[in-house]
């Protein structure tokens, strides 16, 4: 039986009416009681709390020139599924991004049940722009930070690097990985359901910048000395080389440079031999450069002048079953001149008048053996072995450099001893904003013996000399040159030398001491003489200009110490 029309127009109002009431009241019901939980339901499919990263702070240089930099850049990222569906955008995104179709499918395929992932990290932000414009379906971009290095290579060893998260790997950028390091801030946006940002919503927090890290390091200092640097290395064919500069006033470190160098720059080259920081890491007998503290030690004892004869004929001394030789037969020489033609007889002869105990309690006190205080990873302290445990060539071979080993670092710390009257100053490579205070000196030789010293370097830095090819016109400079067998498989390498030069400038009164090694030169001449003293002359020729530093050694001057010298006798 139908119902009659009027009947069922009237039913189907009513049903229509009555699930009007129903939908009104769900949304009634939902709005009013649930309308928490939906919020957050729809949250958290829309609403992120997503990261606003930090650029990390620079490292400079003691003028404030920028050694380390972190420049904004943007990271290209796609969601797998979408961007699979859109094949025909695959060559042009690859042309722009330089990555092969292949290991864009590779990318893509591995992932493709993830709703992220990287085509190219740190792209200049006109090159990503260039990406965005295409309006390619899954392609984005993310923005980061990376770190660059504007003196590339010449810095490398010193600063270290940090990888492609911008956290600090090596060197200064690891020891200050606290500091350097910003604090990431945070934003509530909206997201598409492929994760891009549709909607900033608020700020929750601001990025907090790194901190900046200012070095004692004088950046014109540093190029110098690693031109100068890497020119000797290259033109003997060495192996590789180091070489530092000191503030002797402050103790403040104002270059340090290595060789073979790597570019930071370069991801490619992050090698650990190209990086390497040679001058705290590698440890090496000092050799004939300790001659001067022996003879120093020797002045303390009232026993031995600086006209003492010493007779060094024939060239050798027997010590026990073992030989200490010559490169000449000196004969008979004075003190000054053990120095100057650097005798391992003499040395040796005015070595053992004297306790072992009172030459390893110097370098002791030198610090040898000990951190230099300056905080580098991976500084090796090297060897001092016990006074007691010499034996009698031990403490022959000690007193020319042999039998113990120390780094660069220590190296130039001994000098600043020589340089400051026999002080040892604590040296850093930040920049001070204190002097330092007494508290923090040690004295460890009379301001007399080391002057005496200090002369008689001068003597092995002239043409009778040693070190003559470290000579700066204008300037008086006082230094020792070295040259040291290397050990290999634990015995002395027939024809592998080391060769050094330590020395500083202006002597008379020191403001800046410099210590060079080069890791076994093959271009024919290995003495230190010959290869480590001309980095010191070229390097400093220019540095004491550029610092401003009077000259000393000109004929007025000469003049005007000669009058006095003859007054005071009289």
């Amino acid at each position: 039986m139908s119902l009659p029309f009027g009947t069922r127009q009237g039913l189907v109002l009513g049903l229509v009416f009555i699930a009007a009431i129903i939908m009104i009241f769900r949304a009634s019901y939902l709005q009013l009681v649930h309308n928490d939980f939906l919020q957050e339901q729809g949250n958290e499919r829309f609403v992120r709390t997503v990261e606003v990263p930090a650029h990390r702070g620079m490292i400079l240089d003691r003028n404030g020139a920028p050694l380390a930099v972190s420049s904004p850049v943007d990271s290209i990222w796609a969601h797998p599924e979408t961007l699979l569906q859109h094949r025909d955008n695959w060559p042009i995104l690859s042309a722009l991004l330089g990555l092969p179709i292949s290991e864009l499918e590779k990318k893509l395929t591995a992932q493709e049940d993830r709703q992220f992932v990287y085509l190219r990290r740190h792209m200049a932000p006109v090159s990503a722009q260039q990406v965005l414009q295409l309006k390619i379906p899954g392609v984005y971009s993310k923005r980061e930070y990376r770190r660059y290095y504007p003196d590339a290579e010449v810095t490398s060893h010193l600063l270290g690097f940090s990888n492609i998260d911008d956290n600090g790997q090596e060197g200064l950028e690891k020891i200050f990985e606290k500091q350097l390091r910003g604090v990431a801030g945070s934003k509530r946006v909206i997201q598409d359901r492929r994760g891009q940002i549709v909607k900033d919503i608020e700020n929750i927090k601001s990025p907090e910048p790194g901190k900046p890290v200012i070095l004692s390091i004088d950046r014109r200092l540093q190029y110098l000395a690693y031109r100068s640097l890497k020119s000797a290395v290259l033109e003997n064919n060495a192996s590789a080389g180091s070489a530092v500069i000191a503030d002797v006033q402050t103790g403040e470190i104002l270059a340090m440079v290595d060789q073979p160098a790597g570019n930071p720059n370069n991801r490619t080259e992050l090698r650990g031999e190209l990086l390497r920081n040679r001058a705290v890491t590698d440890v090496f007998e000092p050799g004939s450069t300790m001659k001067p503290f022996t003879v120093a030690l020797a002045l303390e004892s009232g026993k031995w002048t600086p006209t003492t004869l010493i007779n060094t004929t024939p060239g050798t001394l027997k010590v026990g079953r073992f030989k200490v030789r010559d490169v000449h037969n000196y004969g008979i020489i004075d003190v000054t001149h053990i120095i100057s033609k650097s005798s391992n007889v003499g040395t040796s002869k005015i070595a053992l008048s004297m306790p072992a105990e009172r030459l390893w309690r110097l370098y002791k006190n030198i610090g040898f053996g000990a951190p230099t205080g300056i905080g580098f990873v991976g500084e090796q302290t090297g060897v001092l072995h016990h006074f007691e445990k010499w034996s009698e060539i031990g403490h022959a071979n000690h007193s020319f450099g042999y039998g113990f080993s120390v780094n660069m670092v220590q190296l130039v710390q001994a000098y600043v001893v020589l340089a400051t009257d026999g002080v040892r100053r604590p040296l850093t490579i930040l920049k001070r904003d204190r002097p330092i205070t007494i508290s923090e000196e040690m004295r460890i030789l009379s301001p007399r013996s080391v002057q005496q010293v200090r002369a008689m370097l001068e003597e092995a830095v002239t043409k009778l000399g040693t070190g003559n090819k470290a000579s700066v016109p204008g300037y008086r400079v006082a230094g020792k040159t070295g040259t040291v067998h290397k050990i290999i498989n634990g015995r002395y390498a027939s024809g592998h030398y080391f060769a050094l030069f330590a020395g500083m400038v202006p002597a008379s009164n020191p403001r800046l001491v410099m210590a060079i090694i080069i890791d076994e030169p093959k271009g024919g001449a290995y003495y230190g003489g010959a290869v480590a003293a001309p980095v010191f002359g070229k390097a400093m020729g220019s540095i004491l200009r550029i610092l401003n530093i009077i000259p000393d050694d000109i004929p007025s001057m000469k003049i005007a110490a000669t009058s006095h010298s003859v007054r005071t006798t009289q």
